[in-house]
């Protein structure tokens, strides 16, 4: 005779919601994973922003088949009393299923290795152009391939960090290293702490790192109320400064974005360098160091301080690119306040993602980012099924009443600034507000 099974309600898992009491549930068994999120190799985000839900839709979404192998270890022996699944996710799930049977999460095909090769000729060509000529137009546009590069190497990274890129784990570590930290000077250690937070919280304002740019941008007047970055742990302050910026956002958007990478490598070292624990801090460091020596000597070969400043500037403007598609996906789409609940985890990607349209000549430019909302549902797909999929996607929406927005990269542009307008004005109007309150 079989013991009988126990239950917990999902008022009774909401309680175990915290980094010392850490309950999930995964298709109706409920397992403590307190003290797997000091190890987890997503890091420990991902499970504290679902802790206390059923957690099944974002399991499937980012972890292999052979994953559900390891889940008896946290097994508590207790059932989720009341487990429902809804119709989109019974559809998602299929769909994943099917993906997987197909081998589509395995073939690569040849994506990785045209990558390679094009950012290889990207980089000699970039090297050359300094090294080879005296011409002041050829330095600046090695200054614009080398920025391009950086560009295509972000997208490997991308790749790399959400499936093995590579023949084994080891090599794709390496890979990770090797395009993240030696070759652009950005941690991939800090892109997959703020990246798996963003993909599981995607467009909570205090949930998700990749809507907090105060004080220079804010994407909603929710922003103006000062709330708190549940992810860096502080008051994301709407302060007169930040009141500024934002009132002359829809202004200064695309020449910040111009200079935007100067952030990102002041938050690697912000990382790499702070309290928290860090996955491999020893090789991100490393790869740091390897960045800030190959790309000083590189600049210093320039003929006189002019054109360093200019070839700098120019490798920079041109990364903006890749800077702006980021914001286009995601800023003009739906925002929300709290954290994010794993019911409804389908939802609230097809909420928060907006699709690039382009020609399919044209994928290898967007890096497969322009399939946003494929991307967040799949993210272990790699890019080359991405187009394949969109029409499987985009009928799953409709059939849910679910919105599939693709536009134009021209028209994002256009959605992209209208929101930071419409939030400069408001901003704008507290300013008044305050100086005829005030005097």
């Amino acid at each position: 005779m079989g013991m009988e099974k126990k239950y917990v309600t999902q008022e009774e898992l909401k309680q175990h919601n915290k980094p010392g009491d850490l309950w999930i549930s995964i298709q109706g068994k409920v397992y403590n994973v307190t003290e797997w999120a000091k190890t987890h190799p997503g890091g420990d985000i991902p499970l504290l922003n679902l802790a206390g839900q059923d957690a099944t839709d974002a399991f499937i979404a980012f972890h292999p088949g052979t994953a559900w192998a390891h889940l008896d270890q946290f097994f508590t022996g207790y059932y989720l009393k009341d487990f429902v699944v809804s119709e989109v996710s019974k559809d998602y799930r299929k769909l994943a299923s099917e993906f997987s049977k197909l081998g589509l999460f395995e073939k690569k095909e040849h994506t990785v290795v045209k990558s390679l090769l094009f950012v290889t000729l990207l980089f000699v060509g970039a090297v050359y152009g300094v090294l080879g000529s005296n011409s002041f137009f050829v330095h600046m546009g090695a200054g614009a391939l080398l920025g391009f590069a950086w560009v295509q190497v972000a997208y490997l990274g991308h790749d790399s960090g959400h499936y093995n890129m590579m023949t084994s784990k080891g090599f794709n570590q390496m890979a990770q290293i090797l395009t993240g930290n030696c070759l652009t000077g950005i941690s991939i250690a800090w892109w997959k702490w703020t990246h798996n937070a963003h993909h599981i919280a995607c467009n909570s304002l205090d949930y998700d790192p990749d809507l907090q740019h105060l004080p220079f941008f804010a994407v909603s007047t929710s922003l103006f109320k000062s709330i708190t970055s549940v992810f860096y742990g502080r008051e994301l302050s709407f302060d007169t400064m930040a009141k500024l910026c934002v009132s002359y956002q829809h202004y200064t958007f695309y020449p910040v974005m111009c200079v935007g990478r100067i952030n990102l490598f002041v938050q690697t070292f912000l990382l790499l360098f702070s309290n928290r624990k860090v996955p491999n801090r020893a090789f991100n460091i490393l790869g740091i160091l390897v960045f800030w020596t190959w790309f000083p000597l590189l600049v210093s070969c320039l003929p006189n301080w002019t054109e360093r400043i200019l070839f700098v500037l120019v490798s920079f403007v041109v990364t903006s690119i890749q800077h702006i598609q980021f914001c286009l996906n995601h800023f003009s789409a739906d925002t929300y306040v709290g954290p994010p609940k794993g019911n409804n985890w389908f939802e609230k990607q097809t909420a928060g993602t907006i699709d690039i349209s382009c020609s399919s000549w044209m994928d290898w430019f967007h890096g497969g980012l322009q399939f946003q909302l494929e991307h967040h549902l799949f993210p272990r797909l790699p890019r080359c099924h991405l187009r394949r999929i969109s029409p499987l996607v985009k009928d799953l929406c409709k059939k849910h009443d679910l919105p599939y927005r693709s536009f134009s990269f021209y028209d994002a542009n256009v959605r992209t600034i209208k929101t930071l307008r419409e939030a400069a004005v408001q901003a704008r109007g507290l300013i008044w507000e305050a100086v005829n309150t005030h005097g």
